[in-house]
């Protein structure tokens, strides 16, 4: 199977997974938004955390909570990231931003909403006797030491003095892009209780390079295909990976770290044919 058709198969499990999971809740605005914020998108963190648990001898059906888990969260971290006080965007995934649709007070709590149901999902009983490690480490991923840290410290870099340096983006796009990765990655390893640090070097490599990707889509891209204003960085004046690195050499750093990605994989030879295509995939996208 072709790695869109990969993609395609685990994002339908997971959305399922989702629906079932928003079933029965009462009719009102915010059960709506929340429906909303996690339709479209490729749920590639969803996949990340299949495709490691199938590398561990997990089955979907063990693992399809998890996947869920990290989509309800990255929803809730894009309904929150385009509020005006944030990054004040209108479009996400090619349709009005839900505080466009609805307001921002439905946004704030939809995206609450959507946090909570993740941790709601990690307490299913199919993920195993290890799923107290995966509330644990999402905690953290999404926390004061992950994503929140990263959104912070990118909002503080709009009033900065001077532009960041390359290591201040590389720490707080560890943060904001990174921390989900690296949990959906190792996801797999935590569910069997085994080693995380092979998956753990691949993550850390993919989530810089995605990041690295986007920075390239924001001046390259189709705002179309995007499904999202683009330039609006070059618009603010923010330090990127292109802007530091130009154009050429943010797409040699991207190829470099994809290397390093499946170099990582190495200790699973071709049972993470899969997850080597994922990397590619990272970097070769157009939205």
């Amino acid at each position: 199977m072709t790695f869109p058709g990969l993609l395609a198969t685990s994002s339908g499990l997971v959305k399922a997974r989702l629906d079932q999971a928003l079933i029965g809740m009462d009719d009102e605005p915010v059960i709506h938004a929340m429906r909303y914020a996690v339709q479209g998108g490729k749920c590639l963190r969803g996949f990340f955390v299949l495709e490691s648990a199938a590398l561990h001898g997990i089955a979907p059906a063990n693992a399809v909570a998890a996947a869920a888990a990290i989509e309800a969260m990255h929803a809730y971290s894009l309904v929150h990231d385009d509020l005006p006080c944030m990054d004040d965007d209108d479009l996400r995934r090619g349709l009005p931003t839900v505080h466009r649709k609805w307001d921002e007070a439905v946004a704030v709590l939809a995206g609450d909403a959507l946090q909570s149901l993740a941790f709601e999902l990690l307490t299913d009983a199919a993920l195993g006797p290890h799923r107290l490690a995966l509330i644990a480490g999402m905690a953290q991923a999404a926390g004061a030491r992950g994503m929140v840290l990263g959104q912070a410290l990118d909002i503080a870099a709009e009033t900065a003095a001077s532009p960041l340096t390359l290591a201040q983006i590389t720490r707080l796009q560890a943060g904001k892009t990174g921390a989900l990765f690296e949990w959906s990655v190792t996801a797999g390893a935590v569910l069997a209780g085994a080693d995380t640090a092979p998956l753990g070097r691949y993550a850390a490599a993919i989530g810089l390079a995605f990041q690295i990707a986007d920075d390239i889509l924001d001046v390259t891209g189709d705002a179309t295909k995007a499904g999202k204003r683009l330039g609006k960085d070059a618009e603010a004046g923010k330090a990127t990976f292109v802007s530091l690195l130009g154009l050429e050499g943010a797409k040699a750093r991207a190829t470099a770290l994809i290397d390093e990605a499946t170099t990582a994989l190495a200790p699973y030879g071709a049972r993470a044919e899969n997850l080597t295509a994922a990397a590619r995939f990272v970097i070769a996208r157009d939205s």
